[in-house]
């Protein structure tokens, strides 16, 4: 019995599945036939027929999902509201006037009884939703004719649901907000009729939540005696100001509109500032705005409370309206929410503005603005308080996430700032905006926001919208702070320092924070009292960008008089205290700040006590930080401080600035010859052991860097030489002076190692290591120069080479025989050349399995002719040799 059971069930299965096949194809068939009808025309009975088959198909089981029903009334209503006027396709075809009319009321009659019959087919809140929702947007049409059509729609549904009323909706009636609000709108309408039938549609739906509410409590009522009731509590239709039906409705559905539904209510007052496709005529557009205004400013003055967990629902709503409404006093009406909402609720108000995607658009902005330009406005106070309050929290979480408040805490700032009764107020804080964004400025180098970034909604179609970088935007609210604080000099000084471009950059954070600072000292900023004593306190919060952007800017105001106000440990101590951070921007901002002080005469003694300390805290670090530190040292350098320096600081110093005559850069290599100049100029006799090591160790960076082709480092290193050649008596050749290049003077590199190697023999093998590095060194012509000066070295040192320095030079050549720069393999040659001439004519010990000799059983001894020399080892061979081993490198 069991088994024929579940093959009866299994059955029943089967028809089901058949029957809602058939179902949904032949709902498919009907509506392709809607679908095909002309919109501009109505000369069939096409659509009405598909409806009819559509309304019997309603009937069958199963029952049709939310989807696809609400697909099907979206198909039919388009089709049939679309239609151009009765009149106008009377005048179209007059001749079938009367049958036009007729046809068109029993098409409208056949959308109205599907519309019923699919309600039937579904009698849930769900059900009804799906039936009302596609019939919304008809509702706000520019068109009167679309409008009648879609209220009559919602109207008969309501009074049908009113009349069968199968359900009890414990959620509350579905959409209520929203069709309230579309009704509300049309009891405003220019169109008498609109606004009667509107307010009827209004009167129905009262009556429904009444029985509703009246079902819950278990009393029994005559819907026919509760709806006439209700139709003389909210009043008649006033054509003359339908103000005052609006006002009387809002105030009587007050049990009825819970959050959503208040929310609901104000986005669908949004809905009729938009227009049409037939925007109205100029008096029924401002009808349709008062009846706008008329809703929003009597719900929120008598709901405001409601909508306070909604606040950023509406404030979305208002900004994706916003998109829609061009026309300025609409716009007006559209902002009015924002307003009226923060005169009660700022914090809210304002967090949700936190949320607008970033840039702000003219949208965006506009909202921003309305707080303070709109009555009644918020407390411009508190509303800056707040903004503060945001611009101090660090966009990046401890998990990692980033954040858009801080950044969009000063886009909202740079929007209030543009409005002139604003500004006086901005002027309390101004100390705490301006350090917090500077700080911001460090925190959002390099972060990339997540979530929606929107295009500049304001650029040309035709241009590509410039990239948001949010730092940048964060360094233009600076600037925008600055110039309306009337700091424009100040402005003006940084950007001709291009100071607004290192304040965005990692490496140069710091800088541009000290330009500003700098400026704003030199021009006596008045705020700067204020800055200093809030500095303070701020230099010991925060992590390492927030410590460096305070310390930066704090270092700076050390110049000031009112600093000998400040207690020591704040000023001298704070600043030895810096010299031992892990951190080297903070050991150079110290170093600066130490600098400063050491301008006072009380100070200077207490400041050259701690140059050992700062000198030992730039070894190690990069080259542009290391010259940054070493000019701000130069006040201790000068006048009676230049007494109390010890030699030996100004060794250590030369010690720290030789390694970075190999930097990369320009601009560190030329500052760190010439400051290494200007410290030898300062040594005093007599020479001791270590001077000599110190400069003696200078030389060969010296000779190969002013090879290295670039004409001002070139002139530095000329200067440089010449002064620790004074220092020490050398008697140099002339040449070495000369920044002519070594490739067809090797006579002259022989002539500078034979001296160096005479002078200082005891130095050979660190000349010959100084030498091997700058072989290995990125640039080819610095390349070029090490290998020429190898091949004119390793012959001067006869005597004292060793096999296992032969061998690293062997290595350190053979390497660069396969060079990708054609002339250090040609140089790189002819020193193997020249190198292994000198082994033959001084007999040394060649390399165990030297490949440099061709043939191992040639006992020939030296001549000083080419044309003894072996084949291997004539010039022609040794160009051809090398132009073959650089063709096979660039082959590989």
């Amino acid at each position: 019995m069991a088994l024929v059971g579940n093959i009866i069930t299994l059955q029943k299965s089967q028809d089901l599945l058949d029957m809602e096949g058939e179902k949904k194809t032949m709902m498919k068939k009907m509506m392709r036939q809607i679908q095909e009808e002309p919109l501009d025309s109505l000369s069939s009975s096409v659509r009405r027929q598909a409806m009819e088959t559509l309304t019997q198909l309603s009937h069958q089981q199963p029952a049709l999902g939310v989807q696809e029903r609400s697909e099907l009334v979206s198909t039919c209503v388009r089709s049939v509201f679309s239609l151009p006027s009765v009149q106008a396709m009377q005048e179209k075809d007059q001749a079938k006037a009367e049958a036009v009319q007729t046809l068109y009321h029993q098409t409208l009659d056949a959308l109205q009884t599907l519309l019923k019959a699919l309600f039937i087919e579904d009698p849930t809140p769900t059900g009804l939703k799906s039936i009302l929702e596609p019939l919304g947007p008809w509702m706000n049409s520019g068109k009167a004719h679309e409008r009648a059509r879609a209220v009559n729609s919602n109207v008969s549904v309501l009074n049908h649901t009113l009349l069968t009323l199968p359900f009890f909706m414990s959620s509350g009636f579905p959409a209520l907000g929203l069709l309230l609000g579309r009704l509300i709108l049309r009891v405003g309408d220019p169109d008498e009729e609109i606004g009667r039938e509107a307010l009827d549609g209004i009167v129905i739906l009262y009556t429904i939540l009444e029985l509703q509410k009246r079902a819950r409590d278990k009393e029994e009522t005559n819907k026919k005696e509760l709806y006439e009731s209700n139709k003389r509590f909210l009043g008649p239709y006033n054509p003359v100001s339908p103000c005052q039906n609006i006002l009387r409705v809002i105030a009587e559905f007050g049990d009825f509109l819970g959050p959503q539904q208040v929310k609901d209510l104000l986005l669908a007052a949004l809905e009729g500032l938009q227009g049409g496709s037939e925007a109205p005529g100029k008096d029924s557009g401002e009808i349709m705005q008062l009846a706008s205004e008329v809703t929003l400013s009597s719900v929120l003055e008598w709901y405001r409370h409601r909508a306070l967990e909604v606040i950023p629902e509406i404030m979305q709503g208002i900004y994706i309206q916003l998109s829609h409404i061009q026309e300025p006093r609409a716009r007006e009406v559209a902002l009015l929410p924002v307003s009226l909402l923060a005169s009660s609720f700022m914090t809210e108000v304002v967090v949700a503005l936190l949320m607008c995607p970033l840039p702000l658009d003219s949208n965006g902005a506009e909202m921003w603005r309305q707080l303070i330009l709109r009555k009644p406005s918020c407390d411009v106070r508190d509303l800056l308080d707040l903004l503060l309050t945001s611009l101090k929290e660090k966009p990046v979480t401890k998990k990692g996430r980033a954040s858009i408040v801080p950044l969009a805490a000063a886009s909202g700032l740079c929007e209030l700032l543009s409005v002139n009764s604003c500004v006086g107020r901005v002027r309390r804080i101004y100390p705490q905006l301006l350090l917090a964004l500077l700080i911001q400025v460090h925190y959002h180098i390099g972060l990339n926001l997540p979530g929606h970034v929107a295009p500049c909604k304001d650029a040309k179609k035709d241009a590509e919208p410039p990239a948001f970088v949010p730092v940048r935007w964060v360094v233009k609210v600076v600037k925008t702070l600055l110039l309306k604080m009337g700091c424009s000099y100040e402005a003006a000084f940084v950007e001709e320092q291009g100071g607004w471009e290192l304040m965005g950059q990692a490496e140069n954070h710091h800088r541009g924070v000290c330009l500003l600072a700098r400026a704003m000292v030199h021009y006596s900023c008045q705020e700067l009292c204020r800055i200093l004593y809030l500095l303070i306190p701020l230099l010991e919060r925060g992590d390492e960008k927030h410590k460096i952007t305070a310390t930066a800017f704090f270092v700076e105001l050390l110049q000031m008089e009112q600093v000998r106000r400040i207690p020591e440990e704040y000023s001298l101590g704070r600043m030895a205290e810096g010299l031992n951070h892990r951190d080297p921007i903070m050991k150079v901002l110290s170093i600066r700040g130490l600098g400063i002080l050491a301008r006072r005469t009380e100070k200077m003694a207490k400041v050259q006590a701690l140059l050992p300390s700062m000198v030992k805290g730039l070894q190690g670090l990069d080259g542009m930080l290391v010259v940054e530190a070493l000019h701000n040292l130069k006040t201790m350098f000068k006048g009676q401080g230049r007494k109390l320096v010890d030699s030996s600081i100004y060794l250590e110093i030369l010690q720290v600035l030789l390694p970075h005559f190999s930097d990369s850069r320009e601009d560190v290599r030329s500052s760190s010859i010439s400051l290494y100049g200007k410290m030898v100029q300062k040594l005093r006799p007599p020479h001791t052991e270590a001077m000599e090591e110190q400069l003696v160790s200078t030389l060969v960076p010296l000779l190969l860097t002013m090879q290295e082709g670039n004409a001002k480092v070139g002139q530095i290193c000329v200067k440089t030489l010449f002064q620790c050649s004074c220092f020490m008596a050398w008697e140099l050749p002339k040449r070495a002076y000369s920044r002519k290049p070594w490739d067809n003077q090797q006579e002259t590199v022989a002539k500078i190692c034979k001296f160096l190697v005479n002078t200082y023999r005891d130095h050979a093998f660190t000349f010959l290591s100084q030498s091997l590095e700058y072989a290995r060194n990125p640039r080819a012509s610095l390349r070029k120069s090490s290998v020429m000066f190898i091949g004119s070295l390793v012959p001067c040192m006869e005597g004292i080479m060793t096999e296992e320095r032969l061998n690293e030079v062997k290595s350190a050549l053979e390497n660069l025989r396969h060079d990708p720069e054609a002339s250090v393999c040609i140089y790189a040659a002819q020193a193997q050349d020249h190198i292994l001439a000198s082994c033959w004519r001084n007999s040394w010990p060649l390399p165990h399995g030297d490949p440099w000799v061709c043939d191992p059983a040639a006992t020939h001894r030296w001549s000083p002719s080419c044309d003894h020399l072996p084949t291997s080892h004539q010039r022609r061979s040794w160009i051809m040799q090398a132009l073959g081993s650089w063709k096979m490198s660039l082959k590989q």
